[in-house]
């Protein structure tokens, strides 16, 4: 029996299916998959107790001996997405309440007269302004007109606002008007959600802050009352481990400040693929990764470098800005299910139309009939039509050949195979437009990355955008279907703080910043939480945005000391290595020129007691007890004879020489001609990639 046993769950909501990992106490790692629903919790109760049946157990046989579970979840992300949230108000700045409009004269069209505006979260007459004002300097100008407050908390009730958005001018010096707003409307009424900018973006750039506290507001009631909803329904099952929340900056924050921060969620299902990259690079030995994943819609792509993955602060989620930092994760529309069609032009396309999950690619036989990317993996051998999901669904080929032939062979004149193979070279290419999007565009050379492959689809053709790319090795993880929910599983707990910090380099006051990131880290320490049972030790990350003086944007460059206090020796680091920076991604520099500090950031993380995964020992090379058939593959105009290998009898140490495709649970790996593939230890696919191109 396994009751003795402890667990840690990992579970991440996709839009087509939950995900969920389960990891015992000496590192072995359950997975499956299971339809998500219409309320989210559905789908996650059926899930633990689907994994559960494979352990052995009941759903509340696992939960009471379950110590954490992790959630990735896209509560938040469909919110804003599907323009579902709560009905917001915004109390701002007399004379200011038109800055969410004004965008910073972004424009995603420049050059259309018929783009329309963002769909309006909070109408106009819902946006108050109020009389304060506060100094550039911080200082008090004007005190905050309280009766004006009360009177927009009346107007509110009236109007049935369910969530305040609060961001004054220069509140990120003077906070106290916005808090005294918020303990008003806790006063007159209590039952509309508030969140403040202050607490939410704390730092200089007006439109930045507004937009993200009003997105902020919008989608924290909805996850708000999920999160109470699922942990509800967790403990009638016994549940009695600690729940946290993935968050888009790629750690892990409890369900409290989760509800009350839903923005810095929005990413929460994708950063823990990124997370679980991380994680796996640190074993496996690779610090720098460039991390795929492939689903039915979309592509996305990231970096790893130094174990460290990317960061951004100007992300536009459904055309609003969401300035909190998170993973860097570029999209494009690249799935499985993306459709190949023909322009007006006469130009073979795909995507970024795409056919779901419903009706879903022709060979679903739900109804699609137009070719997707799916179909042109069937057609040309690649995936096996009673192998899909490990044998839990058929796929009919006969139907692909026919979108394929109806659509694009016939309208262009040429063979199915034809019309297939140049279906495969466009995503091909369009993927690799993409990985060159977070590297070469970003003073990254790829040739130095390994290309680390997820998703169901993923690992089909990461090896032709190594080809492509110049990349020397391809890792396929052994849980790559469902990384993101290993990603929750091992992810630290991580707080971050921001604070607005102007100097310029040669006048920085060292005792002021200091003082400044002691508050920052006391505060994100009180977030943190000191009641977790998680076994942690501490670990602080200073890092400082920095420009030269007269530029628009910054860089964010880490501190780094050996210590609690930042010296000037660290400062005089720091300030080099911005130059550097400014140079890879600006190809240039110029260490005469004066440098600014603008923002101060800090992470605090409580780093988990080390997870080690399960290993076997090699077995020998030869795979020949996993071969299951040979099969005619087309990696071009003629087939190939191809090895099939089932992925399930493969055992660490078995090579495989291209071409090869090898039939795992929820993926497929293609050995593309010239590759070899070895299984690890931990049941990962490395494949090393012949250096016959180079395409960078």
């Amino acid at each position: 029996m396994t009751e003795t046993k402890s667990w840690k769950l990992g579970i991440d909501v996709g839009g087509t299916f939950t995900d969920l990992t389960a990891l015992d106490e000496e590192g072995r790692i359950t997975a499956t998959k299971t339809p998500s629903t219409p309320d989210p919790s559905d789908g996650v109760i059926q899930g633990i107790a689907k994994i559960a049946g494979q352990l052995g157990m009941t759903a509340e046989e696992l939960l009471k001996n379950c110590t954490l579970l992790v959630h990735g979840t896209t509560v938040a992300t469909n919110t804003i997405l599907e323009y579902s949230g709560a009905k917001v108000g915004l109390i701002t700045t007399e004379g200011f309440r038109d800055e969410i409009e004004f965008r910073r004269s972004y424009k995603e069209s420049v050059f259309s007269p018929r783009l329309p505006a963002p769909h309006p979260i909070v109408p106009r007459r819902l946006r108050i302004g109020v009389p304060e004002r506060v100094s550039a300097q911080g200082e008090v100008i004007r005190e905050l007109d309280e009766q004006a407050v009360r009177e927009a908390a009346a107007f509110f009730q009236a109007e049935g606002v369910e969530a305040v958005a609060v961001c004054f001018l220069f509140s990120f010096l003077y906070p106290e008007h916005e808090q005294r707003v918020k303990a008003i409307f806790e006063e007159v009424a209590p039952e509309i959600f508030v969140t403040l900018s202050v607490e939410v973006l704390p730092q200089i750039r007006e439109f930045e802050r507004v937009s993200t506290t009003v997105v902020n507001a919008y989608t924290a009631p909805a996850m708000k009352h999920y999160l109470e909803r699922l942990e509800n329904r967790l403990k009638e099952l016994k549940f009695a481990g600690e729940l946290f929340v993935m968050q888009s900056g790629g750690g892990v924050q409890n369900i409290v400040q989760s509800g009350r921060l839903a923005a810095s969620c929005l990413l929460s299902g994708p950063a823990g693929g990124v997370t679980a990259a991380a994680f796996l690079g640190d074993r496996l030995g690779y610090a720098d990764l460039i991390t795929v994943d492939m689903g039915g819609t979309s592509y996305d792509v990231s970096v790893i470098e130094n174990l460290q993955p990317a960061l951004t602060t100007e992300s536009w989620i459904s055309r609003y800005r969401v300035a909190l930092p998170m993973l860097d994760i570029h999209t494009v529309g690249a799935g499985g299910g993306s459709i190949a069609w023909i322009d007006a032009g006469g130009m073979l396309r795909v995507g970024p139309r795409s056919a779901g999950s419903t009706p879903g690619p022709a060979c679903y036989g739900r109804g699609g009939t137009e070719p997707t990317v799916t179909d042109v993996n069937l057609v040309l051998g690649y995936m096996n039509p009673d192998h899909f999901l490990g044998g839990e669904m058929k796929l009919d080929k006969a139907l692909s050949e026919e979108a394929i032939r109806k659509y694009i062979a016939e309208p262009l004149g040429i063979s199915v195979i034809e019309a297939a193979l140049a279906i495969s070279e466009i995503v091909n290419n369009n993927m690799s437009n993409a990985i060159r999007f977070v590297t070469t565009q970003r003073g990254h050379d790829p040739r130095r990355f390994a290309l680390l492959a997820a998703g169901g689809a993923g690992a089909v053709h990461a090896g032709r955008q190594a080809e492509d790319l110049g990349i020397e090795m391809v890792i396929v993880p052994g849980f790559a279907p469902v990384l993101c929910a290993l990603g929750d599983v091992v992810a630290n707990l991580k707080v971050t703080e921001l604070r607005t910090f102007y100097a310029a380099g040669g006048d920085l006051d060292l005792s002021r910043m200091n003082e400044v990131f002691e508050g920052m880290e006391q505060a994100a320490r009180e977030k943190l939480g000191g009641h977790s049972r998680l076994k942690l030790h501490e670990e602080i990350r200073r890092y400082v945005d920095m420009r030269y003086a007269g530029e628009v944007h910054e860089v964010t460059v880490p501190i780094r000391t050996r210590t609690r206090k930042v010296t000037a020796l660290n400062m005089d680091a720091t300030i080099s290595q911005f130059h550097d920076m400014h140079e890879r991604l600006y190809a240039h520099k110029n260490t005469g020129q004066e440098v600014e500090i603008l923002n101060l950031r800090l992470d605090l993380i409580g780093v988990r007691e080390r997870i080690e995964l399960r290993e076997a020992p090699f077995q020998g090379e030869d795979p020949q007890a996993a071969l299951m058939e040979v099969r005619r593959v087309h990696f071009g105009i003629e087939p190939e004879e191809t090895n099939i290998y089932d992925g399930s009898k493969l055992a660490p140490g078995n090579l495989m020489v291209g071409p090869a495709v090898i039939e795992q649970w929820g993926t497929t790996i293609v050995v593309y001609p010239g590759h070899e593939a070895l299984i690890d230890a931990g049941g990962n696919c490395i494949i090393e990639v012949r250096r016959d191109r180079e395409g960078v």
